[in-house]
């Protein structure tokens, strides 16, 4: 999984995985996968072994992947882009992610 900030956290690409939902409670992200994910300090942690690092506008992820955010827009390393427009992001690669309230609804690919 890969991770983007939209608002509250770090989440993904989310992208790879389409039609999630993402909901946050404290510092604690539940995805409808069954996967969790905790924010500690600027790192969070995954479920499933996974961690990612934000240093400025720069997240690290164990898995090699970063992204960098430069005004509404962040460019994965991989090469996707997603640009946050309002409550809405929109991925290069056709996701979606719509933010209402503490939940985040994922569609596309």
């Amino acid at each position: 999984m890969k991770f983007y900030k939209i608002g509250f956290l770090f989440i993904a690409s989310i992208a790879s995985v389409c039609a999630q939902t993402y909901q946050q409670i404290g510092n604690t992200t539940y995805v409808s996968d069954g996967t969790t994910y905790q924010q500690l300090g600027n790192t969070t942690y995954g479920s499933d072994g996974t961690t990612y690092q934000q240093l400025g506008n720069t997240t690290y992820g164990s898995d090699g992947t970063t992204y960098q955010r430069l005004g509404n827009t962040t460019y994965g390393s991989d090469g996707t882009t997603y640009q946050q427009l309002g409550n809405t992001t929109y991925g290069s690669d056709g996701t979606t992610y719509q933010r209402i309230g503490n939940t985040i609804y994922g569609s596309g690919q």
